[in-house]
């Protein structure tokens, strides 16, 4: 089978997203502005939101194609829900490690027990059960059809991290209420600018992994005697 990067397109797509990720590193460093009680700290705003909007992207494409899955029974539709987790649950590691750096300056410590902070590590910890299904739950028909039941269930935490600090009381909570109404055109333009970046960087490295997935699932087929993508 071609490999990913033969094809023409992927490769201008790749280049493409290079390209962008040089910008908004440019953007990022060069161009956005200072904010005062926070200083260099601020500067992961830009990567720490892009990543949270596109994990819950990946995560609400694992749902979809979850459920795609169960109902027709095509094995296309597990194979994209598989590359979204994998890619979903890179997302949130990194919205996990982002975080706590982001945090240190400006809270004084890096994590707090409060409600965002928690249902996003609970959604990251779901996945990571997700991926031990697949690959203890036994043969594939019966592994893969699990995973997409939890794939369904775990995107009902993701109002949860939206909404929290919303739903819980200021007290028990750290992170605020972030307007992005409020915030100087600068720093929108470079958000939005990032949040494009990263969106790109989903596309390309879903596709990627769903490439790759789809030949490991044919050799699979092959062992077991199943049918293919």
């Amino acid at each position: 089978m071609q490999s990913y990067h033969s094809h023409p397109l992927n490769r201008i797509f790749l280049g493409l997203t290079i390209l962008v990720a040089m910008i908004n590193l440019w953007l990022i460093y060069q161009v956005a502005p200072l904010v005062v009680d926070q200083e260099m700290a601020q500067k992961i705003f830009y990567y720490h939101v892009p990543l949270a909007w596109n994990a819950f992207l990946a995560f609400g494409l694992v749902a979809v194609t979850a459920a795609l899955y169960l109902v027709k029974n095509d094995p296309k539709w597990d194979i994209w829900s598989l590359a979204g987790a994998e890619v979903g649950v890179l997302f949130a590691a990194l919205i996990l490690v982002t975080g706590p750096i982001w945090a240190t300056p400006i809270w004084g410590k890096p994590w707090s027990w409060e409600p965002r902070l928690t249902t996003t590590l609970v959604l990251f910890l779901i996945f990571l059960g997700y991926f031990m299904v697949r690959e203890f739950g036994g043969p594939y028909e019966r592994s893969s059809r699990y995973a997409a039941v939890i794939g369904l269930l775990a995107v009902i935490d993701i109002p949860l991290i939206l909404l929290a600090v919303k739903w819980w009381t200021p007290e028990v909570q750290s992170h605020p209420q972030m307007e992005m109404g409020n915030q100087p055109s600068a720093v929108l333009y470079v958000f939005f600018f990032s949040l494009f970046s990263f969106t790109l960087i989903l596309i390309h490295m879903i596709r990627y992994r769903w490439h790759v997935r789809r030949l490991v699932h044919s050799n699979l087929m092959e062992q077991e005697g199943g049918s293919h993508v």
